[in-house]
């Protein structure tokens, strides 16, 4: 399975200027919920809502800000993981860049919205749901877990094999069920990532400053190359590319 990193790490050196190009709109993506006036707070280079405080003072104005805010963070975030796929897609099969943007890129963008602002919405209306009736969190969370695989690889399949968001799902559920040994290297190097540079911003900046330096490092360098790296273990499934 090492193989898969090294190619990974030779696509995203190869397409350096293009990848951190489009890596801007991670930044903008994960910049919208920091700055909107509801309760968030960052860690190891992630965004996360407090379920409690958004409750204490939701009205309609905050609900307002929280719907639009996290749409159009996750039509960033669709917009960077379309175009950063599409580049892994045209180091595969030799397209031409040029047309696979112009040509596929407003169609998958808007599919890997949808799967994302779906993903999203299960999760949150299982948060809250579970905090209004005074449920543990952990059951949101099992079931999160549960339906993770409909998910995993959804947007790499809109992007590589073109498929609509419900076959998308399905392909997902069956590539993750299928290759686990590819999710787990990629849950392994995504803990393994996140904490050594977690650790080092640490020292380098402290507790408070280290949170925004993570958050921009995971935005252009650690989320863009994982991006890659989940659509080359995607495309594992057809036995001609792997090596």
């Amino acid at each position: 399975m090492a193989n898969i990193i090294e190619y990974s790490m030779e696509v995203y050196t190869k397409h350096i200027t293009l990848i951190l190009l489009f890596s801007l709109a991670f930044i903008i993506a994960f910049a919208i919920p920091i700055f909107a006036s509801f309760p968030t707070f960052n860690d190891m280079g992630g965004i996360f809502l407090r379920i409690p405080s958004t409750f204490t003072n939701l009205n309609a104005f905050t609900a307002g800000v929280i719907v639009v805010a996290t749409v159009f963070s996750l039509l960033f975030l669709s917009f960077a993981i379309a175009a950063i796929s599409l580049i892994v897609k045209h180091s595969r099969t030799a397209t031409r860049m040029k047309k696979e943007v112009i040509n596929g890129l407003e169609k998958h963008t808007s599919r890997v919205f949808v799967v994302l602002l779906l993903y999203t919405a299960i999760l949150e209306f299982l948060s809250i749901a579970a905090y209004a009736y005074g449920i543990t969190q952990v059951i949101p969370s099992v079931i999160g877990l549960l339906i993770t695989p409909f998910f995993f690889y959804a947007p790499a399949s809109i992007v590589i094999d073109e498929k609509g968001v419900i076959r998308a799902m399905q392909l997902s559920a069956k590539v993750f069920v299928k290759n686990f040994q590819y999710v787990l290297l990629l849950l392994f190097s995504g803990i393994v990532a996140l904490t050594v540079f977690d650790f080092i911003f640490i020292l380098i900046g402290g507790t408070m400053l280290s949170s925004y330096l993570m958050l921009i490092f995971t935005s252009i360098i650690i989320m863009p190359f994982f991006v890659v790296l989940q659509c080359e273990a995607y495309m594992r499934r057809f036995a001609l590319l792997r090596r």
